[in-house]
Order: structure tokens, then C-alpha cells, then sequence
């Protein structure tokens, strides 16, 4: 009688652990909800406008129009200036406050800094403050008739409308840069932290002094979170509401379609819901857009 050999035995596969999807839970449950969702039906009402029948007091009732929305935004006179204003406004504020965010978190991060806690505080501050209550306090601050600040620059001989139509776009940009600049510093301080304390004692020893250790060693790395800032920043920049807004009951140069995000609000108080819902889509796409790209612009320049 012959022994037959024994059939191999099978490989269990591995249970595939659930614990992970318990942990992205907390994320995806709010991103769903608050995200996806919204995003979701403010497409659905996109492709529909409201018609009246009967006369101007005639029932109204929502009628599917496609991408005719999208159209009629595209093609409106007041887009491209709201458009342009924004970036130009990107260009200008998102450099200036990175590099006060990154001058504050080096001079933090130094050795010779002192009382970092309070500073700490005193620069995050800013950002603590409600966003209408800062633009309230610097729309008076640029009230000729109120405001200190104007009166010191009439005494130096500089008669500046900080209200006008010229300045009104930069006087939102120093509110914008005073309310995240200490947000943006605490991100950039915080990466700082991770910095090994045997490189700079290092660079040190081999002669290099305070900015060449900030600039050559400290900087590059915490490029990942420099580039985390600007993405921040872009996406910010596109949902600028708050200011405009505010500052629309203190001067005329403010329109209502002085932004995109200002546009699709008046679009929406004028019961326009599917103008406003896919200005809102084009926002976030153009949004996606950019940050996906200066994502890979400054990913590629890091490699």
C-alpha cells in the first residue's frame, strides 16, 4: 500500500482590519456631509432655473436648463473683472503674508528669542478676532472722517483715500494679511519644532550665523509646510467674502460682484438659485484647479 502525500495546505489570507476606516470615520462622516453633499446638490441646481407663469405674480416653479447656467455665467460682463481682481489680489497678498508668517516663525524659532509664549499669543490673536468684527474695526480705521491713520498721513502731506476706488482692493488685502498672517506663522513655527537641533549646532560649528542657519538649513526644510500655507492661502483667497462684504456699507467702490464668491451671494439674494449655485460650481473647480497646480509646480521644484 502506497502513502499518498498530503494535500498543501491552504494559505489563509489575512482579515483585512477594519481599524482604519474607524479612524477616517471623524473625517469622512463631517467631509460627506458638510462637503460632497453640498457640492452635490448645488450641481443638481445648477442645471434647473426658475421660471414664473401667470405674470410677474405668477407661480414659480424649477424647470431643468442644462448647462444654460453655466452659459449665461461665463458669458456675463461682471465675471472676468471679479475674476481679475481676485488674482491680482492673489499675487500680491499671498507673498507678502508667507513671508511675514516665515519672518515671525524664524525669529521665534531663534536662540536669542525670548517670552515665545506671548509672543506666540499676541501674534494668533489677530486671527482669533471674527472676521466682520476685524473688517468693522478696519473699515474705521480708513474712515476719513474717524480714522487716525489718515489723519498721520495727511500731517506727512499724503492725501490717500484708503476707501477709493484705487486702494479699496489693497486697504482688504492688510485686513486679510493682519488677520492670517499669526495663523500661518503658527503652521510654519510648528514645522520649525521638527528642525533636528544637531544640524543647526552643526551648521554652527562650521561658522554659519543666525539668517545663513534660517535660509540655507531651516527653510528648505519646511517647504512642505510652506507649501501647505499657499495652498491654504489659494483656496482663501477665491472664498474672499467676509471684507468685501463689510466694507460694501462703507464704500461705493465695493460692488456687489467686487468678488466671485460676493456674486454668487447678491445671484442668490436676487432668488437667481441656479445662477448662484453654478457660479458656485465654476468657483470650486477654478479653486481645485489652482491649488491642484501650484501643488505640482512646487512639488516639482522640490524634486
Amino acid at each position: 500500500m502506497t502513502a499518498t502525500s498530503a494535500p498543501p495546505a491552504r494559505r489563509r489570507r489575512p482579515r483585512r482590519s477594519t481599524a482604519p476606516l474607524l479612524f477616517l470615520l471623524p473625517f469622512l462622516v463631517p467631509f460627506v456631509l458638510f462637503t460632497l453633499l453640498p457640492v452635490g446638490y448645488a450641481f443638481w441646481q445648477s442645471l434647473h432655473k426658475t421660471e414664473r407663469t401667470g405674470g410677474t405674480f405668477g407661480r414659480t416653479e424649477s424647470v431643468f436648463a442644462g448647462f444654460e447656467q453655466y452659459a449665461d455665467i461665463v458669458t456675463a460682463p461682471f465675471l472676468a473683472d471679479s475674476v481679475l481682481r481676485v488674482a491680482a489680489f492673489a499675487l500680491v497678498q499671498i507673498p507678502v503674508m508667507l513671508l511675514f508668517s516665515l519672518t515671525l516663525a524664524l525669529l521665534l524659532d531663534s536662540a536669542v528669542a525670548r517670552c515665545k509664549r506671548f509672543f506666540r499669543l499676541v501674534y494668533f490673536v489677530p486671527y482669533g478676532i471674527p472676521g466682520v468684527v476685524a473688517a468693522l474695526m478696519w473699515a474705521f480705521l480708513y474712515d476719513p472722517r474717524l480714522s487716525p491713520v489718515v489723519d498721520g498721513l495727511r500731517s506727512l502731506g499724503l492725501h490717500v483715500d484708503l476707501l477709493g476706488a484705487d486702494t479699496i482692493l489693497w486697504s482688504i488685502g492688510n485686513v486679510v494679511t493682519w488677520t492670517y498672517t499669526g495663523y500661518n506663522m503658527l503652521i510654519l513655527y510648528a514645522a520649525l519644532q521638527a528642525v533636528p537641533s544637531d544640524i543647526e549646532e552643526a551648521a554652527r560649528m562650521d561658522g554659519a550665523g543666525g539668517w545663513t542657519v534660517a535660509l540655507r538649513i531651516k527653510v528648505p526644510v519646511i517647504r512642505p509646510a510652506l507649501v501647505l500655507t499657499g495652498v491654504f492661502s489659494v483656496i482663501g483667497t477665491f472664498q474672499l467674502f467676509t471684507e468685501p462684504q463689510v466694507f460694501r456699507s462703507v464704500s461705493t467702490s465695493v460692488t456687489s460682484t467686487y468678488t466671485p464668491n460676493l456674486a454668487a451671494y447678491s445671484l442668490a439674494s436676487g432668488d437667481d438659485y441656479g445662477g448662484a449655485a453654478a457660479l458656485s460650481v465654476l468657483l470650486a473647480a477654478v479653486t481645485f484647479v489652482l491649488s491642484f497646480a501650484f501643488l505640482r509646480f512646487t512639488t516639482r521644484r522640490q524634486a
